[in-house]
């Protein structure tokens, strides 16, 4: 057998000279067994041209062995002319490159930096603590070079593809969690990840800092998890880091992602030189004799029909052709915890050249892998959420694909719901059994807490350790809750870490045999507070030591669950916040989880009564507004045609005053077109989803005349152009719409009402709507009740006790 030729480039430092040669020197041995013959520059004979005899020996060596320093990477012929002919060589199969790490330096992002490096750990040979081990270990990785021709590789990695395709496809090709009746194929619902570079709780920011751009009073509440930082392809990713570890919440789509990438190897699309290696980490941690992690992996291949399994996995992983997927680490037991860790640390630094990723709970993470590189998965946006449903509905039933994102844009809390895959699944699946979200919004968010407080785990056959012994679910309920209603109560979408932990400390210390040690609580208030947050994700970490809940929508629900286990009968505390915007999901939650929600009801509509009590003038002009229903023959509730006048009324009102002093009424003015555009919608509740302004305009010309007048209004997402226009236009537009209102419904009235009695009129309008919304909500309440309510809806004070009669 002829030897093969290695080829030595080197740089021709004194300090690298003298590593070539004590390299030289180990590899004797394999020369003297005429495996092969070494060639390098000090080699050139006297007379001989020097460029052609490097050119020479570079074709004709079967591996080439580049010594990595500072002093290599700083040539410019060895790194311009040896490296750059060497690669292609590699690239064409005709030889095979091996980087020996000599010196401390750089190499990262290099031309060589994706193949197996030696020695196996990355350690450079000058911080051996014996130099000989190294060179000893870099001549052990020669032996399996020439022991696997670069065409025998190829042909091993191609077999073992073929042959584990099947078991690919069997353990990544479908997806089935929560309630779904059949497994579903993963490359008919897979949607595309993107990923944060950076992952959010390492930041640093404060409070205001997440708050920046947040009107509090009447804010866009997806605005508050919104994530500032560029997004890219989760492909990119992978491409851009052999070793990854990919972050998330629960639900957040990591394993499905992991999956899908495994089955796009298998499928060719993606690192097709590469051999998919698919590990859930609670299955290899579970496993029988506390394999390794390379056994495991034989006994993988093995069981798809690989002979000498340990001897091929070996094989492909020394050649780089491994794409190692490990999924779950947050799954696996804290009793083999620090052995998984150590397999894991231990193959993918002595296998370097491979691909390894691996996905973990964003909190659950306590490590760290020196040669990681941590990224997050980043919650669905409108375009994700969009194809997934698509994909989800679109097959089978074309009519829900169409209104399911219709129904969800009626839902804010929804929404943000919908940006976690879990959840969204859950969503789909309750939108495809009931043709619609139900009306009791809080047995849907309530599914939505079940789901990722137990069935998640439970579905997988997976048992979290209990932190704290006396901490059930139902007393994390409490405890979340306590959490919300605080932090609510006080405007806090985000908190401090200490704020919290003390609520759990405060929590738990009332617990049957809890600690009074204020130390020992302290831990004990720490390890809740990640518990709940890695296994359940209902809080998570936004910048370092600041907290808030994953979604608004469940610091809602948390809150309004802690007014209904203590309120007793009284409402008080809650009927006070009646007048604020930001409570109005608070109170439709909670009339929801009532048994009996006759007693909110009552309270809340003696509120709102007391709203406009005080002002002569509203008074007035709700006498006025109830003598005008009685003008009417309609087959309607006076309730309802109430609320025709009311709206339209204030709507004329509003435009008037804006018409006198545009600057004065700045707060007023962005209600305006709002107020046009859901003038009718409280009429329209109160008239069961009937258009009750088509049916009371007599004429259908004043539909006409009033949609005309408000298709002259510009956009208010402009709102300089919205201002220009209003100083050109408002003295024509009010006295149109004034003549229209005169000559159709006798609205003509000037009140001439104060800022501060516009402001009010708006309140207690959103207050009544909110009231008839509760009503709707399919909450449980007495005929009684709601009858009362509904017939004194919008009257002057001193008749909101007596029914609604001319």
């Amino acid at each position: 057998m002829k030897p093969i030729e290695i080829f030595i480039s080197y740089s021709h430092s004194k300090l690298d000279e003298k590593l070539m040669q004590k390299l030289e020197n180990h590899l004797s041995n394999l020369q003297h067994q005429g495996i092969i013959q070494t060639w390098h520059t000090q080699k050139i004979t006297a007379g001989s041209e020097r460029a052609k005899q490097i050119d020479l020996h570079l074709e004709s060596a079967g591996i080439i062995l580049l010594l990595i320093s500072s002093d290599f990477l700083a040539s410019g012929y060895r790194y311009s002319v040896e490296l750059a002919r060497a690669m292609q060589r590699h690239e064409a199969r005709e030889a095979c490159i091996i980087p020996v790490i000599l010196r401390p330096v750089d190499w990262q992002d290099s031309p060589f930096s994706k193949l197996q490096v030696l020695p196996t750990n990355r350690l450079p040979i000058t911080k051996w603590v014996d130099q000989d081990d190294g060179f000893l270990n870099v001549v052990e990785g020669i032996r399996r070079a020439i022991a696997l021709p670069p065409y025998d590789i190829e042909a091993i990695v191609q077999e073992v593809r073929e042959k584990i395709s099947g078991d690919i496809q069997r353990r990544c090709g479908t997806m089935r969690v929560l309630d779904m009746e059949q497994p579903i194929t993963i490359d008919s619902i897979y949607t595309t990840v993107n990923i944060l570079e950076k992952v959010s709780s390492y930041q640093r920011s404060s409070v205001e800092n997440l708050l920046d751009g947040c009107d509090l009073t009447n804010f866009d509440r997806l605005s508050l998890g919104r994530v500032r930082q560029e997004r890219i392809p989760g492909v990119e990713a992978v491409q851009r880091h052999d070793k990854l570890l990919i972050l998330g919440k629960p639900g957040a789509g990591k394993t499905t992602f992991l999956k899908w990438l495994a089955l796009q190897c298998k499928e060719g699309n993606l690192y097709r030189h590469r051999v998919p290696m698919f590990v859930t980490l609670k299955e290899f941690a579970e496993a029988s004799g506390q394999p390794t992690l390379l056994k495991f992996l034989a006994q993988q291949l093995e069981n798809c029909g690989i002979h000498t399994a340990l001897d091929t996995i070996e094989r492909l992983l020394q050649s780089g052709r491994g794409f190692v997927f490990l999924d779950g680490l947050d799954e696996v037991r804290v009793e083999d915890s620090d052995r998984i860790l150590d397999t894991i640390r231990r193959t993918s630094e002595q296998f370097d050249g491979n691909q390894f990723v691996m996905t973990c709970r964003i909190a659950a993470k306590e490590y760290t892998f020196a040669a990681f590189t941590e990224v997050e998965i980043a919650d669905f946006n409108k375009e994700q959420i969009a194809d997934f449903t698509n994909k989800w509905f679109l097959p089978n039933d074309p009519t829900k694909a169409e209104e399911f994102p219709k129904e969800l844009e009626k839902h804010p809390g929804l929404q943000e719901l919908a940006t976690n895959p879990l959840l969204l699944t859950l969503l789909c699946l309750v939108f495809e059994e009931q043709a619609g979200f139900p009306a009791n919004r809080s047995e849907l968010y309530k599914e939505g807490v079940d789901v990722l407080l137990k069935k998640w785990d439970a579905k997988r056959n997976i048992k979290r350790e209990q932190i704290y012994k006396q901490l059930s679910l139902q007393r994390k309920e409490d405890l979340l809750s306590q959490v919300a209603s605080t932090t609510f109560v006080r405007s806090e979408y985000f908190f401090k870490q200490k704020f919290v932990e003390e609520e759990i400390r405060d929590y738990i210390r009332n617990l049957p045999n809890a600690s009074n040690d204020p130390e020992a609580l302290q831990l004990d208030s720490e390890a809740v507070l990640k518990s709940i947050e890695a296994q359940h994700g209902f809080l998570v970490e936004r910048a370092r030591g600041i907290y808030s809940f994953s979604h608004l929508t469940f610091q809602e629900y948390f809150t309004a669950r802690q007014f209904k286990e203590k309120s007793e009968g009284n409402f008080d505390d809650l009927v006070c916040h009646i007048p604020e915007k930001r409570w109005r999901e608070i109170f439709i939650l909670t009339v929801g989880m009532l048994k009996n929600a006759d007693k909110l009801l009552q309270a809340m509509k003696e509120e709102i009564d007391l709203i406009p009590a005080q002002e002569k003038k509203l008074q007035e002009f709700l006498a006025w507004v109830e003598q005008q229903s009685y003008s009417v023959d309609a087959p309607y509730q006076l309730a309802a045609i109430r609320a025709f006048y009311f709206a339209l009324a204030l709507a004329l009102a509003l435009a008037r005053d804006l018409a006198r002093d545009l600057d004065l009424a700045l707060a007023l003015v962005r209600n305006l077109d709002r107020t046009l555009d859901r003038a009718l919608v409280l009429a329209r509740t109160l008239a069961h989803g009937r258009d009750l302004a088509r049916d009371l305009a007599f004429d259908p010309e004043l539909q006409q005349k009033l949609q005309k007048l408000k298709n002259q209004l510009p956009s208010i997402d402009n709102w300089e152009s919205y201002k220009y226009w209003w100083k050109t236009n408002r003295q024509a537009w009010t006295e149109q719409l004034r003549t229209v209102m005169v000559q159709f419904r006798n609205i003509g009235q000037d009140w001439q009402f104060t800022q501060v009695q516009e402001e009010l009129l708006l309140q207690y309008y959103d207050a009544n709507k909110l009231l008839v919304d509760c009503l709707n909500s399919d909450c449980y309440v007495s005929r009684e009740v709601r009858d009362n309510i509904e017939t004194t809806l919008l009257l002057p004070y001193d008749r909101t006790r007596q029914s609604s009669e001319p």
